[in-house]
């Protein structure tokens, strides 16, 4: 029998049956499969309308309480769940690697990533002050409150299971308001499992809820009333979508979007250091990372020499299950996708470019969704290797004359996530980081995603919104300012003013 996999609900997981709502069992079925066995691990019902409804308004519900808790008490509460995901991160990892197919450590390190989040927003005391100017006018002090939006969606993609939702999550939380999230319906059980987290270390009921289901679902859940904001992870066109609607509405989004990342390779580079980093960055977690480097930018006369030890890497890679401990990468996380990066990889063949290491071909399990390290040479813009997000292990090298061509070529893309670069010299990574049009710039960096002290997003087609994603930005996207006049007069003054104020 096929392992049900439930919602989240008022602190526990519930089955839709469960609410007693009149349309709980007509939701879509989906099955969620292993992606390094094609085997079905579970089954999710969609939530409908009337079930986004019920959620949304017990968490609605719930969120007065939560903000009247003080701030050392919330704080608490991240503290708890720091020490949590430190101690069970293996659990978390094995689920994220079952359901997503990426390979243990990159599944422990995603886990990482997404701690430092959570405790960055354990400072929530700090990020949360006001400010208070006193006698800006005679008797008169102005102070801005930071306060909750009130019912926040998240809803977050299949790549990282654990991370993503950590990003979101945390900050509004702290901030006071309550989440639902919906995540990808392909990876369900990761977030579930971050929501009990969050109980065990001491969320109020409601404040944390998980719903499951597909696109009908995601669109009742932004068109709701008492949804206030949504934040997204996707490709870029639902990216678009899901802004459009939100902010027609209305409401405050965050939608980011799809990527194509360059990696500059200067000729002073040391082109070893270069090549393992190409290697790293662009097939770690079988190319399905928004960050993921999909184009080297080969620089004068650095690229036979370059491409040559980039083979050679890739060459000695194994693929395989993300559990077994002599897997470089993983599978893909479907079948559809298996297929759309193999047909990016037909494309190649009688163009001018050349398949130096074709990932179609190799010793990989057959019932798995497996694409090899696939590197690519003479790539010009116009292929569709090169114009596309192929969200796989395909790595297309581009051979540009000099430094400013690299640089044109970067700031033509549509998409500006990431971008790298590999140089010796102090001036050219000054002038690069200068002139380059994109949101997160990596000097000898493969892969730039800022510490969670910062926030992360790119620009152009890569994020919709002005705000970026976790870090100090995340506290200014889920709260909202309150400005507050204060006089407090003298019995005997004259209270009766027809003029404008002034000072």
């Amino acid at each position: 029998m096929t392992p049900r996999i439930q919602h989240y609900v008022d602190g526990s997981l519930t089955d839709l049956s469960d609410l007693g709502l009149e349309s709980a069992t007509a939701g879509q079925r989906v099955l969620v499969n292993n992606p390094a066995t094609g085997a079905t691990i579970g089954e999710l019902q969609c939530a409908d309308e009337q079930c986004v409804d019920h959620v949304v308004r017990r968490a609605a519900a719930a969120q007065k309480a939560w903000n009247a808790v003080g701030l050392g008490k919330r704080s608490a509460v991240f503290f708890q769940l720091s020490h949590i995901l430190r101690t069970e991160a293996d659990e978390l990892a094995a689920i994220i690697t079952e359901e997503n197919g990426k390979t243990l450590p990159d599944a422990r390190g995603e886990i990482a990533r997404g701690l430092e989040n959570v405790e960055f927003c354990a400072g929530l005391g700090h990020h949360l002050k006001g400010e208070i100017a006193h006698q800006v006018s005679t008797g008169i002090d102005v102070e801005q409150l930071k306060q909750p939006l009130g019912v926040v969606a998240c809803i977050t993609p299949f790549n990282f299971p654990a991370m993503v939702p950590l990003w979101m999550t945390t900050a509004a939380i702290a901030a006071g308001n309550a989440v639902v999230v919906k995540p990808s319906e392909q990876v369900p059980r990761s977030v579930l499992w971050i929501a009990d987290a969050f109980t065990r270390a001491g969320l109020p009921d409601g404040i944390f809820s998980v719903i499951h289901g597909q696109k009908d679902t995601v669109e009742s859940l932004i068109d709701h009333p008492l949804i206030k904001a949504v934040s997204f992870v996707g490709s870029t066109p639902v990216a678009r979508s899901v802004y459009t609607r939100a902010t027609g509405l209305g409401k405050r989004a965050q939608a980011l979007g799809g990527a194509k990342n360059h990696m500059v390779v200067m000729p002073d580079a040391d082109i070893d250091s270069a090549a393992d980093a190409a290697v790293s960055a662009g097939f770690g977690a079988a190319g399905q990372r928004c960050m993921a480097v999909s184009v080297i930018v080969a620089v004068g006369e650095c690229a036979d020499e370059l491409v040559e030890k980039i083979a050679e890497r890739a060459r000695n890679l194994t693929v395989g299950p993300g559990d077994s401990q002599k897997s470089d990468l993983g599978p893909l996380i479907s079948a559809a996708a298996q297929a759309r990066v193999r047909g990016y990889i037909d494309s190649v063949e009688g163009s001018d470019a050349t398949l130096v290491v074709d990932g179609r071909t190799g010793e990989y399990p057959s019932e798995g969704y497996f694409v090899g390290p696939t590197l690519i040479d003479h790539v010009t813009p116009g292929m569709k290797v090169y114009d596309d997000e192929i969200f796989g292990p395909v790595l297309s090298v581009v051979r540009v004359p000099t430094f400013d061509d690299a640089v044109s070529l970067i700031n033509a893309n549509t998409y500006a996530n990431g971008v790298a670069i590999f140089t010796r010299d102090g001036k050219t990574a000054r002038e690069f980081k200068q002139e380059i049009e994109v949101g997160m710039v990596g000097i000898n960096v493969p892969i730039p995603v800022p510490v969670g002290t910062f926030s992360f997003g790119g620009w152009k087609n890569s994020l919709f919104g002005d705000t970026h994603m976790y870090g100090p930005e995340a506290f200014h996207f889920y709260t909202r300012r309150k400005v507050v006049s204060t006089r407090w007069p003298q019995p005997d003054e004259s209270q009766i003013s027809l003029g404008f104020p002034t000072h």
